[in-house]
């Protein structure tokens, strides 16, 4: 009796969904899910508020006061979307895990449909969206971090790394573990596993507001799969500076047959600045990359944290 009631009691979902300036949007959201998602469950909703400048704090708060499905959890300092993830990814307590944005684009009624899909066996469920209602910048970035994500952590062609998705508990129990200070959830998902689906569905315009999503945010994406899971960097590093070597060894050749056979002398500035500018840059270029590496490496040594928690709230109910 009593197993058959904890079974009754389990969470099968838990959404988590990281807050940043979404005050105006976070009980129209909560809304929506509790409406999408009805009794065909029982889940739960983690909101991560990321340091918010405005009152989505107080608004997650007085939701999980209220609600008992809602946990709301508190950041110290802005730490990024990633770190907030992993924040409440850590405290899910679903069979299966969504994560999604919080401004309403990615559409609640969705998420029984990548329920569904996973269950089929899937580790990851991506939503991959007809037309994607986002800026220009969002649009190249994401194109540009999946490109270098198929090269450098073998995303499989034709698979979108949407924000939007559903990851069940083995996996999530795998990211959990991740212990950098820059975590990027995909990338951290395809260094644990390929069994990977994606259905299409729709993308919202957003609710109210403005995106918050930034070229900077891109690159920091871009960096943090550059250089935070693979050594590929070094290695084309190394690759180019051999290369550059065998060029100027077979340049130094030229000009020394030409100067003892040829009489033919290059005089001037030319050559001597252009090959100046072309391995001073390619030597700090290097020297950045290792840099990048060394610095990451200095940080995880360090124990630099990857977020930190100042207050989580739950409903009273829950709470006993």
């Amino acid at each position: 009796m009593e197993i058959q009631q904890k079974k009754m009691k389990e969470i099968e979902i838990s959404i988590v969904i990281p807050v940043y300036n979404s005050s105006a949007i976070v009980d129209e959201l909560y809304n929506h899910i509790a409406l999408a998602i009805n009794n065909n469950c029982i889940y739960e909703i983690i909101f991560v508020n990321d340091c918010s400048t405005d009152d989505s704090w107080q608004k997650i708060t007085l939701l999980a006061q209220h609600n008992k499905s809602i946990t709301g959890i508190n950041l110290r300092k802005n730490s990024g979307q990633d770190n907030a993830l992993l924040a409440g990814l850590r405290i899910a307590k679903g069979n299966y895990v969504v994560i999604m944005d919080d401004d309403l684009q990615h559409n609640p009624n969705d998420i029984l449909k990548l329920y569904n899909e996973c269950k089929k066996g899937f580790d990851v469920c991506y939503a991959d969206f007809n037309v994607k209602k986002q800026t220009i910048i969002k649009n190249s970035g994401s194109r540009v971090n999946g490109k270098v994500a198929e090269l450098l952590v073998a995303k499989p062609k034709g698979i979108y790394l949407s924000p939007f998705k559903i990851i069940n508990k083995s996996t999530v129990n795998e990211i959990a573990k991740f212990a950098g200070p820059y975590p990027y959830i995909d990338g951290i998902i395809l260094t644990i596993t390929q069994n990977l689906s994606q259905i299409k569905v729709e993308h919202q315009p957003r609710l109210s507001g403005k995106s918050n999503y930034t070229f900077s945010k891109s690159f920091s994406v871009f960096m943090k799969l550059f250089t935070g899971f693979s050594v590929a960097p070094l290695r084309i590093a190394t690759i180019t500076g051999f290369t550059a070597t065998i060029i100027g060894f077979c340049l130094a050749l030229k000009y020394l047959y030409d100067y003892f056979f040829t009489k033919n002398i290059v005089e001037g500035w030319t050559t001597t600045v252009i090959l100046i500018i072309f391995f001073g840059g390619l030597i700090l270029t290097t020297l950045g990359i290792i840099g990048e590496y060394i610095g990451r490496i200095y940080l995880t040594m360090n124990n630099k944290p990857q977020y930190s928690i100042s207050e989580i709230v739950r409903s009273k109910e829950d709470e006993q």
